[in-house]
């Protein structure tokens, strides 16, 4: 007879297996080849291991929300685009951020990122050096985003507040 906790525990696995079969239906797809991970290029550099997140994904093993594994992914689609079966790792990844974002499994360095972005439009903002690598390119010292128009972070913030960005990431 299961416990209370296991109980708990099923429903909260099948609660995020769930989402995320709703949102990336091409999970069940995966087949372990692997071709996620040989072409990763992050995992030349990093423990990441597509293939065994996307595995433990499909395992239903809920603690994959709290994995620093899930933050060390860059999103560059080389996975996605080599992935022979279309699983998409790289949106479930993303996916999988989202969750674990709602649910306070976000990684301080994450969410003090987060917070630049709520605070300046930018993940790195600009500082001097960079002004002035884009001056002796040839380049205009600011980019033509908030940095050039301030007035887009008043757009920018009633995004945040209409998503509750702000609030989930701390």
């Amino acid at each position: 007879m299961p416990t209370s906790i296991q109980e708990s525990r099923s429903r909260a696995v099948e609660t995020v297996l769930d989402e995320l079969i709703s949102h990336s239906r091409n999970l069940l797809k995966c087949v372990q080849c692997g071709a996620c991970t040989g072409s990763c290029p992050s995992g030349r550099r990093t423990q990441l291991r597509v293939r065994r997140l996307m595995e433990k994904v499909l395992m239903g093993f809920e603690d994959v929300l709290n994995s620093d594994d899930l933050w060390l992914c860059t999103t560059c689609y080389v996975c996605f685009d080599r992935c022979p079966r279309d699983a998409q790792p790289t949106s479930v990844i993303k996916r999988l951020r989202n969750i674990a974002v709602r649910k306070g499994f976000m990684k301080a360095a994450h969410q003090k990122v987060a917070r630049l972005f709520c605070d300046t439009g930018h993940l790195v903002p600009i500082n001097d050096e960079v002004r002035a690598v884009r001056k002796s390119l040839g380049l205009s010292e600011l980019p033509p985003t908030v940095h050039s128009y301030p007035e887009s972070l008043k757009e920018l913030e009633t995004i945040l507040e209409a998503t509750g960005f702000r609030r989930m990431t701390g």
